[in-house]
């Protein structure tokens, strides 16, 4: 049996008590996405093409964006480490500015370029009509979309995630009822499949920052955190908090940007292919969701660490953070390797579909143990004060290696050979960033 010190059990417990609700929120995000892929998919598996190709580029976008509105996160926690909790509000307020010029922004680009990059895609014939339209609804909804994530990701800060986790299943309910009845156009509406669906999310976001909002507003402490007051101007906190979203964002941004050219890679082969990366996408997207709030919850206590002066806190809090994950994506692994099949089943009985998917699936969880380890390790380094270098080590990895070989095997192995290039870019991003976490602590504690 392993001991632990008094330190790190209690950092395991509040990590424990932070991360269940986070990740569970961040579940919630991605069964949003389910819930439309399955609807869809059951549906027409055309229609759930169309969804994937469109889900591509907003994705990159979306993701992006959140990126950018971690610095709402990761310096909520640092000024309470501080004891600085009356400033927390400045925090918040122009993180919902910034959520709603990048949102606008966001809408308008997509808008605009994203129907136009489609159809230049060199896609088979059909799917870039079929799918601008849901790519232009989808765009309507990021305005309030990362309202919500701004708003998340400040009571995240506060270690006050249930909030945001209850809001998030209110918000999938609200987005399950309304695929039911709008996919197949139960009321005459003439709108039905993926534009349909891409409808449902657009109310479920609104719904989910409406929430939000009102209920921080409402919260007893919002006066004595300065939600309501001009906040003074700190310039160094300000610099800091657009720093780490750029950091974050920028990392997103070649993340998901190097996972929608596989996407793009799957068109170029066929809709079977398409549906097929999509069906593996969304699982492993999931999947990723646990890393994900698993992350979020190390910063967290990462960032407070460092707010307080804490290096060995630091380092115990990143340490965890990786160790836990590690454990929790070789069990989901496993788990998911002996039921990949019917996992694959939910989402289609198209028997082409099946026969890709299905071992592309079982072949995608070999990166699951690395893809977990590399985003809690990137984000531990960013709330310790480490920004610059996860992103450059993210675009080596996702960027300049997978790209290309997506590419290459894309059209020697087909879907399996797109699987194969994010097995070797995880890795290598796995080793380099949980490599450069130690090293930055290390030096820390020497200082």
């Amino acid at each position: 049996m392993i001991a632990f010190s008094p330190q790190t059990r209690h950092t395991l417990r509040e990590l424990t008590h932070l991360a269940w609700p986070v990740v569970m929120a961040r579940l919630g995000i991605m069964t949003m996405g389910l819930t439309d892929a399955i609807v869809v998919g059951h549906y027409a598996s055309r229609e759930l093409a169309y969804h994937s190709l469109a889900w591509a580029p907003s994705s990159v976008v979306l993701t992006t964006a959140v990126g950018l509105m971690m610095g709402v996160q990761v310096m909520t926690a640092r000024l309470r480490g501080e004891g600085r909790g009356e400033e927390v509000g400045a925090v918040l307020r122009r993180g919902l500015v910034y959520a709603l010029q990048i949102g606008v922004i966001s809408m308008i680009g997509l808008l605009l370029l994203g129907p136009f990059g489609m159809v230049h895609m060199g896609l088979e014939d059909g799917l870039a009509e079929g799918a601008a339209p849901v790519l232009m609804i989808f765009a309507l909804s990021m305005p309030a979309y990362l309202i919500s994530v701004a708003a998340q990701f400040f009571l995240e800060g506060l270690h006050r995630p249930k909030a945001g986790m209850v809001a998030m299943w209110v918000a999938n309910a609200v987005n399950l009822a309304l695929n039911i009845v709008l996919v197949p156009d139960l009321l005459g509406l003439g709108v039905d499949g993926a534009a349909a669906s891409a409808w449902a999310t657009f109310g479920a976001r609104t719904a989910l920052a409406v929430f939000l909002a009102i209920y921080i507003l409402r919260l007893p402490e919002a006066r004595a955190w300065g939600l309501f007051a001009k906040p003074r101007r700190d310039r160094s906190v300000e610099v800091e908090q657009i720093r780490v979203g750029i950091g974050a964002g920028s990392s997103n941004f070649i993340e998901v940007g190097a996972f929608a050219a596989m996407t793009l890679f799957a068109g170029q082969l066929g809709a079977a292919e398409t549906a097929s990366w999509a069906v593996v996408i969304n699982v492993s997207a999931i999947v990723f969701m646990v890393p994900m709030g698993l992350s979020s919850a190390t910063a967290v206590l990462v960032g407070r660490a460092y707010g307080a002066g804490d290096k060995a806190g630091v380092m115990r809090s990143g340490l965890l953070g990786i160790g836990v994950v590690t454990v929790l994506a070789f069990i989901i692994a496993i788990g998911l390797w002996l039921a990949a099949r019917p996992v694959v089943s939910a989402y289609t009985s198209d028997p082409a579909i099946l026969a890709i998917a299905a071992p592309a699936l079982i072949l995608a969880t070999l990166f699951f143990v690395a893809d977990a380890q590399q985003v809690v390790a990137a984000q531990a380094n960013r709330a310790a004060g480490d920004v610059v270098w996860p992103t450059l080590m993210h675009l080596l990895s996702y960027g300049i290696i997978m790209i290309p070989l997506g590419w290459w095997l894309a059209h020697r192995m087909g879907v399996n050979g797109l699987v194969w290039s994010v097995i070797v870019a995880s890795v290598i991003s796995g080793v380099l960033l949980t490599g450069r976490f130690l090293r930055v602590t290390k030096r820390a504690r020497r200082e």
